[in-house]
């Protein structure tokens, strides 16, 4: 909890004008506060006719152990020279003076939190979504998306709204409580002392709600992320669902987690709740004993009653700021629970990194190299590869072929490092690509996927996407070779058209198309096409399959595919089976071996 708090704290060192500002204003509020209290003394001594005029001046200098007995001396000659209606008037106007200043102050502490409470949100979700960025593919599978979605969202806006809030209250509540008590200690220590039997028994009955709404709070987080993701899915599945009239089993699996959210939510709620009022009832029945001892001092005289009126005023100065922290202690405990879903992101371990002392930017002028490799996603599961040697030489297009599960995807994903190998090496010129910088390695590839991966923005900035320096000739051109220039032209603000979330607005032929065209504009040595051609209909295959013979002209290319007519030509075929390299040649020679390749042509011939 602690490191939490504090790591959270760090950030604040941004925001040091601001956070000055703050807590000058914050001091300043309290001082006002505190100067508020002693006011009403000369109020209700006017008001009860009580007031004993001091006709000559104090004979010590002033000072401010005297500053009682010189404020007396000075409101005794306003009352003598100006009557008792004028010192009224002058008592009030320095009241609501006091308070305006007490408010105006208070409302500057809080324009001064305000861009420090938002920038600190705004710098951990920046963090939160760097380190997402820069997280291996392998995080990504361990976890769902919309859990990932919330606590980016959910669970930073819980940090700001039960955390930083108590910002506000630490370095002003302290100093109202000290002003307060140091008045009602110099008034009566016996009356005071039930001031702490309040705030001791307050701060073990709130510290135990406390630590049950951190725990309850954990479990509400994750329910709502849960629901997030089954959202995400439902708005990413809605075709299947509705073709599979499952709308009813997805209603109900919604319900299910949206309905346990609710029922931990207002668990939540009651036990916070409950913190407010409790408090509130202690500080009624501290008062109630206040008055009642209280009232036996005024009639014993001991204690004058305009003196214990003030007294009472000065307690419920504790009170409030004592509440805040009650409310502050429960806020804390909700905000660490999001803090700590926040921070299993932050602190998750960034397997792949650059070489400490990288190597050169490979330039690739001989060939690519597979050195017995062997894979497994996790130690639970088995090998997906296994002894993988292969080479593929500069300018060389080489397919991988085989059955769904035999390792082919897995095989390209090791070279730009989306996975980082446990036994043997790729080599690019002799070189282990774990020794290049991650940029520069993946510099080299570019990548063709099954599914067109594209965003929510233009076709323009979808095919120039990550490239700078980029001219919109070159887009043009790019687009041409790909065969999409004419299908964009037709678009309503052509390359501007946005094409919706995912490139929804276009047909499947169409999004690969400028999948393709952001391939060509990169320019890269090497091409990963990974079934490019695999879910589209006969026409747009043979649009895209002319766009990709465009692309792979004088490149090496590595070629995933399933239909084998698109892999003729390649001048090396590999036939992998069970995550190993069964076969490999050129078409021909394979047919005529008459081994696991002629099996799978004729498979689909027939």
């Amino acid at each position: 909890m602690q490191s939490s708090f504090w790591r959270l704290m760090g950030y604040m060192r941004n925001y040091k004008l601001y956070i000055s500002l703050n807590v000058l204003s914050n001091i300043l509020t309290a001082v006002f506060t505190v100067i508020s209290i002693p006011l009403f003394v000369p109020f209700l001594e006017i008001l009860f006719e009580r007031t004993e005029l001091a006709t000559e001046a104090p004979q010590s200098a002033w000072s401010l152990a005297t500053a009682s007995e010189w404020f007396n001396y000075q409101f005794s000659q306003i009352i003598i020279n100006q009557g008792k209606e004028s010192a009224l008037v002058l008592v009030c106007v320095a009241i609501l003076t006091t308070f305006f200043f007490k408010n105006i102050f208070r409302y500057f502490a809080l324009f001064f939190m305000a861009p420090v409470r938002n920038g600190i949100i705004r710098d951990v979700r920046g963090q939160l979504f760097d380190k997402i960025l820069n997280l291996p593919l392998a995080y990504f599978s361990e976890e769902r998306k919309g859990d990932l979605m919330s606590r980016i969202t959910a669970d930073v806006q819980e940090v700001e709204q039960s955390i930083l809030n108590v910002l506000e209250a630490v370095f002003r509540e302290p100093l109202i409580i000290a002003g307060a008590l140091t008045f009602m200690i110099y008034v009566s220590p016996e009356l005071t002392i039930f001031v702490f039997i309040l705030m001791i028994f307050t701060g073990v009955v709130i510290g135990g709600l406390g630590r049950t709404l951190k725990r309850s709070s954990t479990r509400v987080q994750e329910k709502l992320g849960s629901i997030v993701s089954i959202v995400e899915e439902t708005l990413g599945g809605l075709r299947i669902i509705k073709g599979f009239n499952a709308e009813s089993y997805q209603r109900d699996k919604f319900n299910r987690e949206n309905n346990g959210y609710r029922y931990l939510l207002t668990r939540l709620l009651w036990r916070r709740d409950l913190a407010s009022p409790l408090s509130e009832f202690l500080g009624i029945a501290t008062v109630a004993i206040l008055l009642w001892y209280g009232s036996r001092l005024v009639f014993s005289r001991e204690m004058d009653a305009e003196t214990f009126l003030t007294f009472i005023f000065a307690f419920y100065q504790v009170i409030d700021p004592a509440k805040s922290f009650s409310k502050a202690f429960n806020h804390i405990q909700k905000g660490i629970a999001a803090m700590k879903r926040v921070e299993s992101i932050l602190d998750a371990d960034i397997s792949i990194k650059d070489a400490e002392q990288p190597k050169p930017k490979p330039a690739f002028t001989d060939k690519i190299q597979f050195r017995d490799v062997s894979f497994a996603y996790n130690s639970q599961e088995g090998p997906v590869l296994q002894h993988i040697n292969l080479d593929i030489p500069k300018g060389k297009i080489v397919a991988l072929v085989g059955a769904s599960g035999a390792g082919k995807s897995t095989l390209v994903d090791l070279l730009p490092r989306f996975y980082d190998l446990k036994d043997g090496s790729i080599c690019i010129d002799g070189t282990d690509i774990r020794d290049f910088k991650l940029k520069e390695l993946r510099s080299l590839f570019g990548i063709v996927s099954q599914e067109a991966i594209l965003f929510n923005d233009t076709i323009y900035n979808n095919i120039v996407f990550g490239m700078e320096q980029v001219t919109p000739s070159a887009v043009e051109q790019a687009a041409r070779i790909a065969h999409a220039h004419d299908f964009i032209m037709a678009t309503e603000n052509g390359y501007q058209s946005n094409i919706g979330d995912r490139g929804g607005k276009l047909s499947g032929g169409q999004r690969q198309r400028l999948t393709i065209a952001r391939a060509i504009l990169k320019n890269p040595p090497i091409l990963i096409l990974d079934e490019a051609t695999s879910a589209l209909d006969s026409e747009s295959e043979q649009l895209v399959q002319a766009a990709l013979e465009e692309l792979m002209k004088n490149r090496t290319a590595i070629v995933i595919a399933h239909r084998l007519s698109t892999i003729q030509h390649a001048d090396e075929i590999v036939v992998m089976g069970e995550g190993r390299i069964v076969e490999q040649g050129t078409h021909q020679a394979l047919l005529e071996r008459g081994g696991e390749y002629r099996k799978l042509v004729q498979l689909q011939a027939f």
